[in-house]
């Protein structure tokens, strides 16, 4: 069976687990593992906006041994020009790995279901599974655990990063609330599904409207931009029922006084989070941002050990 990385919850708590355990060791020795030996290439698509990804990615494959092959999804025109199938067809020949930032999630499962080799979501409009493996990597060494640890995420609890906070953190033991105002909750699937990964490892999951009741007591606050990719032109409409969410010093002092601040970037100082909190003592937006790059070669290094060999015929 060929295992892909499409969402949080395709990796069972033991999974995950050892995916950040691999990756504090990738971290502490860069080059200890060279699955991409030869160097075999991997497929790396951009449809989006990018810089985190695209830099992580890179640099994470070529320390793997690899060759990064980058894809302008602007010129490949995937789904447009041909098939999601086909271009899955030709890719699964050519390359060992596909990590793909593009939109719609069924683009992602149709790339998986004919690509015959690992395909990982470098974010989609659903979910953005590798920044919660770097986030949850970041809140592990600052706190030395996950289990029982309470975070709350704020503003649109709608997006992507909310989806994923609520299925990783759920999968980790955590108690997740994702905070955002009316009409901007979370799709109650992925909440009901988050909901019953939670049951099994002791951790929770809520939608709290209340921004000082998601954040009370909490041992890591995150925020995230509030306009997402592609909705740049309705910045002001969408901004202002998320202000009562901004991350600023006075909500901060609602959380635990040994809570740490996450933002997965890009960050727009002043309007979601303020300079003082992401630029403060307690952030440690820039040690996740880096985490990227180590908690994405732990998890090609583990796709690749959990295949069965197969491949597109």
């Amino acid at each position: 069976m060929t295992r892909h990385f499409l969402r949080d919850d395709d990796l069972t708590p033991s999974e995950q687990a050892e995916v950040l355990a691999l990756a504090a060791e990738l971290k502490a020795s860069r080059h200890a593992v060279r699955p991409f030996e030869g160097p075999q290439a991997v497929a790396l698509i951009f449809d989006k906006p990018t810089l985190r990804t695209q830099a992580s990615f890179a640099a994470g494959v070529a320390e793997l041994g690899g060759y990064p092959m980058l894809v302008d999804g602007n010129l490949a025109r995937i789904g447009t020009r041909e098939s999601v199938a086909d271009v899955a067809r030709v890719l699964g020949r050519m390359v060992s790995a596909v990590v793909w930032r593009t939109f719609g999630q069924e683009r992602l499962e149709e790339m998986a279901a004919h690509a015959g080799v690992p395909v990982v979501n470098a974010l989609t409009d659903e979910f953005h599974p590798c920044q919660l493996l770097a986030d949850l990597l970041t809140v592990q060494e600052a706190k030395g655990g996950l289990a029982g640890l309470t975070v709350a995420f704020l503003g649109d609890a709608a997006s992507n990063m909310s989806h994923s906070f609520l299925l990783a953190g759920a999968t980790a033991g955590m108690h997740v609330r994702v905070s955002g105002p009316d009409g901007f909750g979370p799709d109650p699937v992925v909440l009901a599904r988050a909901a019953d990964v939670a049951g099994s490892t002791g951790g929770s999951t809520t939608y709290e409207r209340d921004a000082v009741a998601a954040v009370r007591g909490a041992d890591v606050v995150v925020t995230d931009t509030w306009v997402s990719m592609g909705k740049e032109d309705e910045a002001e409409a969408r901004s202002r029922p998320f202000r009562p969410y901004a991350l600023t010093t006075e909500l901060l002092g609602h959380a635990d006084p040994e809570a740490v601040v996450l933002h997965c970037l890009p960050a727009y100082r002043g309007v979601e989070i303020e300079a003082d909190v992401i630029d403060g003592p307690r952030s440690l937006v820039w040690q996740e941002a880096g985490n990227r790059l180590h908690a994405q070669k732990a998890l090609l290094t583990w796709l690749m050990a959990h295949q069965d060999g197969g491949g597109p015929a």
